[in-house]
């Protein structure tokens, strides 16, 4: 099983992150390990695991997603995601809402690009997508998931 986490607050990053998605309430993606933490890239410290509840009281919206995969794959999946451990917070990544990158550029990472990066890895689902993206909000990633998994209460 994966496990996606989203969420969506009202602090100046989410609510630019929100008007740069046009309204949507996710503004973060991370992933829940399998010991119940959580991975993800932040702009505070890059690509770490975090405790459950290291947020706690900063988001107003906050949602879970479980995956159906096979054992592999949820393996292949958090066994990337450990492999980016320590790889910094893509600042260009914000910029990349009106300017033009390669979201699997795995040098730095922003939250929902990992994620689907490792989705990516797993087979979960392939690259490249219908369309050319240069990057990957946590709306376009609910997006992608929720054309194979029933996402309930994502409005």
């Amino acid at each position: 099983m994966i496990q996606l986490r989203f969420v969506g607050g009202d602090s100046a990053v989410s609510v630019g992150i929100r008007a740069a998605e046009y309204g949507f309430w996710a503004t973060h993606a991370e992933a829940v390990m399998p010991d119940g933490t959580l991975l993800g890239a932040h702009i505070d410290g890059g690509v770490m695991v975090r405790p459950a509840g290291y947020d706690k009281g900063q988001y107003t919206k906050d949602m879970i997603v479980q995956i159906p995969a096979s054992p592999q794959m949820s393996d292949v999946f958090h066994t990337y995601l450990r492999s980016q451990i320590g790889k910094p917070y893509d600042v260009e990544a914000i910029l990349a809402f009106v300017a033009r990158r390669d979201w699997q550029d795995a040098s730095a990472w922003f939250c929902s690009e990992l994620q689907a990066a490792a989705l990516v890895a797993c087979k979960w689902f392939m690259y490249p997508l219908a369309t050319e993206f240069n990057h990957i909000t946590p709306r376009d990633l609910l997006l992608i998931v929720s054309g194979r998994v029933n996402i309930a209460g994502a409005t």
